[in-house]
């Protein structure tokens, strides 16, 4: 723990290793009495919060319990966009502003979806070890052609989720050739400039589908056993939104009965289960896991800490 004295504003920090060590955390440190907490257990939340002013988490959950015995509580600062940590109800009952930061990663997750599509299609981890482990060198051709790959020109991108982050992969699929539509899992968001389609004609068509929505009443469990078979053969599922949205048992079983692949930044529980069925695929190469990382470039961070300083700022 390290603490900062500047005002008489206290604030704490509860998980500041979910930001990064690498993150200067001065422009926060300026605005009051700063405690960092590098993780914070639940049993650890009511202790470090009691005298806080203003709180900030990325994933702590702070409930109606906490508020309640939290007196001096006037804000808590959600390092994310999405706010199902908190208990909003209990915070607008008691007082309590609650913030969250918006639209910080949309470049950054955007970017992730393509390098885990262009790893994925191109086999970049296998061609990769089958050049530093002699395969080439023993190869009587200069090339070798034993994963083919396919363009991204011509096909059908299916987007589940078109907010800022959806849009922008729109775009970039697009400019590689793409024909790019979306299913709304609002029911609301029809006026965009591509196709909208059910979510059934969507998994049907779609040669590429990436999910960039959020974990809500709408999207849990939103693709599982009876809509999942809908998926081409050779289809590549990509999901950057929330990993619930997914049922991974369903998926796997898929995966495992016929030519399906994915890659995907999030998962259920997190970290994953070690018991998590995606683990033991018959095909592994046809699937990709990154632990949480897509919002996480260095420029989001940056984006998301200045996004939390506004806020402290416009509060007082």
């Amino acid at each position: 723990m390290t603490t900062n004295k500047k005002s008489s504003i206290k604030i704490a920090l509860l998980d500041r290793k979910t930001l990064g060590g690498d993150l200067d955390l001065s422009p926060l440190r300026e605005l009051g009495d700063l405690l960092v907490y590098e993780t914070t257990a639940s049993d650890e939340v009511l202790d470090r919060i009691v005298d806080a002013e203003v709180v900030v988490t990325n994933k702590v959950i702070i409930d109606r319990d906490l508020m309640k015995q939290a007196k001096k509580l006037k804000l808590i600062c959600v390092a994310a966009t999405g706010m199902n940590n908190i208990d909003l109800q209990a915070a607008k009952e008691l007082g309590i502003e609650v913030k969250n930061v918006a639209g910080y990663s949309t470049k950054s997750v955007a970017q992730h979806t393509f390098a885990m599509l262009f790893a994925l299609i191109e086999q970049i981890p296998y061609y990769d070890r089958y050049t530093k482990d002699g395969g080439w060198s023993k190869n009587d051709i200069f090339t070798d052609l034993s994963r083919p790959f396919f363009e991204i020109s011509g096909k059908e991108w299916g987007i589940i989720g078109l907010g800022a982050i959806g849009q922008e992969v729109a775009k970039i699929a697009t400019t590689f050739g793409a024909n790019a539509s979306y299913y709304s899992t609002s029911g609301q968001n029809s006026d965009q400039p591509y196709p909208q389609k059910s979510l059934e004609d969507l998994l049907s068509s779609s040669d590429i589908i990436s999910i960039h929505a959020p974990l809500n009443s709408n999207t849990d469990n939103l693709l599982n056993a009876k809509n999942l078979p809908l998926l081409k053969d050779g289809a590549i599922l990509l999901n950057l939104g929330r990993g619930g949205i997914i049922n991974e048992n369903d998926l796997a079983v898929q995966m495992n009965s016929r030519e399906i692949y994915a890659a995907l930044d999030v998962t259920k529980n997190e970290p994953i289960e070690p018991d998590n069925a995606l683990l033991y695929l018959k095909n592994p190469q046809r699937l990709l896991i990154t632990p949480h990382i897509a919002w996480a470039s260095k420029e989001s961070r940056k984006k998301l800490l200045d996004g939390i300083v506004d806020n402290i700022k416009s509060w007082r």
